[in-house]
């Protein structure tokens, strides 16, 4: 095992060195979202490739198909990029994933500071994609280097899926994946993840879930063409009108869902589990204030907790086709689309899940008995994740934990969705593990994302310790 002491102080050398590591990646405006910076993500593949080559790995770049745009133009994909690092046929394989792309930012979005240029303020080090995910990805090619020039053996051999469109919904990545299953991902004995957050600013954690997400549309036609209410209000059924009273119906003000058919999907909280909420170090004050929020729904830890990862929640995003600028507009839409969206968790099953919602809006509009033209239908859905975080796999990630910052790490599970997730899983058959590095503030997809630097430069010896750990590790 390595001599910890040792290998802290070499990172710790090594922090200006590794600032400019993150400098480069940040400074490539690797935005998935725009069609203008698609050529950014190819650079951005690019470039990670030679850093990892220059550790030694052997890298190919997975091509990926095309993209057609909402305008209509057509892109190509850019490719998932796989590197091996070590094949010794007597060491187990550990899997990292991450990605390369980035959300869109603008200095007009509200930035305090270039998103697209790494500023160092106050211990921190701000830019889109200096904690989601570039940090993280960084942070393992840190501890890799680290540890060889070190001259320390890794017990484990190592692959990267590194992918550019995770923040346009991973295009084409599972169909990668899968057709690699037998072949890249077939000794795969362990899949870590670092693609989330601390659940508050100076606790480590582990993850062991994700919710789910099921996302829908409630569609109402009117007639043709946008009208004027004062010629022809009172004449015509509303179809805001309509979907305002079906919307209203969705959920209670303190966030009961009042579909049916829901809450007897969801697998039973065990008294097990309740003992795990308890022990997590979460303040629940300090997230109100951090929300800036007036009130929770309760001001009991626990059921808070879990109303965030356990229980499902539903939430409504908007209307399309309503008048939502500043001043007054006096229309009436020709058309309306509310948009909402369930986050699920085991048991459920997204078909399960639509069903519900289907039949219960189904329902509520025959209610109503409006003339106008009604539908509802499905748009994503994706299935919650639920791994073993007794696992022994678990266990190295939490001694990596301890090791570096003297304490155990809480098990958390998040109200996200990461889809790749379960799809590694389900592939490996093996245990996947989320280990975030980043604080619960670095307001990842926001404006002024950042990462603090003893978070960057501390959690690259948890990863630096974590690969070490693995050698020991049955899986």
């Amino acid at each position: 095992m390595v001599d910890f002491k040792k290998l802290s102080d070499c990172i710790d050398k090594k922090q200006k060195e590794f600032i400019e590591r993150l400098r480069h990646a940040v400074e490539i405006p690797s935005v998935s979202a725009e069609a203008d910076h698609r050529n950014d993500i190819f650079r951005m593949i690019d470039w990670t490739q030679h850093e990892l080559e220059s550790l030694g790995a052997k890298c190919e770049q997975i091509k990926n198909g095309k993209q057609e745009m909402p305008d209509g133009t057509v892109l190509d994909l850019p490719p998932v990029l796989f590197a091996t690092l070590g094949n010794d046929k007597s060491k187990k394989t550990l899997c990292i994933y991450g990605h390369l792309d980035v959300q869109p930012a603008a200095l007009s979005d509200g930035w305090d500071t270039d998103p697209f240029k790494l500023i160092e303020k106050d211990g921190k080090l701000f830019g889109r994609g200096s904690t989601d995910d570039k940090g993280p990805v960084m942070a393992w090619i840190n501890a890799i280097q680290t540890l060889q020039e070190m001259k320390v053996e890794i017990p484990i051999n190592i692959k990267f899926v590194l992918e550019g469109m995770e923040e346009s919904g991973s295009v084409g990545l599972d169909d990668i994946l899968i057709k690699h299953k037998d072949t890249f991902l077939s000794d795969v004995e362990f899949t870590c993840i670092s693609d989330s957050y601390w659940l508050g600013k100076s606790k480590p954690c582990l993850a062991y879930g994700l919710r789910g997400l099921c996302y829908y549309c409630i569609e109402i036609a009117v007639c043709q063409q946008d009208l004027h209410s004062g010629v022809f209000g009172g004449t015509v059924h509303e179809g805001m009108s309509d979907l305002c009273w079906l919307m209203s119906q969705l959920i209670d003000a303190d966030g009961t869902i009042k579909i049916e058919g829901i809450n007897e999907q969801v697998a039973p909280v065990t008294d097990e589990e309740i003992e795990l909420y308890k022990k997590i170090d979460f303040n629940i004050d300090d997230y109100r204030n951090d929300l800036k929020a007036h009130k929770l729904v309760s001001d009991d830890k626990v059921k808070i907790l879990m109303n965030r990862w356990r229980f499902p929640s539903l939430s409504i995003h908007g209307i399309e086709g309503a008048f939502a600028g500043p001043g007054a507009k006096t229309v009436i839409p020709a058309k309306v689309i509310g948009k909402f969206s369930l986050r699920i968790v085991p048991n459920m099953e997204p078909k399960a899940v639509d069903k519900c919602v289907t039949d219960y809006l189904n329902k509520l509009w025959s209610q109503r008995k409006s003339p106008n033209q009604f539908k509802v239908y499905p748009t994503k859905g994706s299935r919650p994740w639920l791994a073993d975080y007794k696992n022994p796999h678990y266990q190295a990630g939490a001694k990596a934990i301890e090791t570096v910052f003297g304490t155990e790490p809480d098990y958390i599970c998040e109200g996200g969705s990461i889809p790749v997730t379960l799809t590694f899983q389900e592939l490996t058959q093996k245990n996947v593990m989320l280990l975030p590095i980043g604080a619960c503030d670095d307001m990842a997809h926001s404006q002024n994302e950042k990462i603090n630097i003893t978070n960057y430069m501390d959690g690259t010896k948890v990863l630096a310790v974590y690969l070490m750990e693995l050698g020991n590790c049955s899986s």
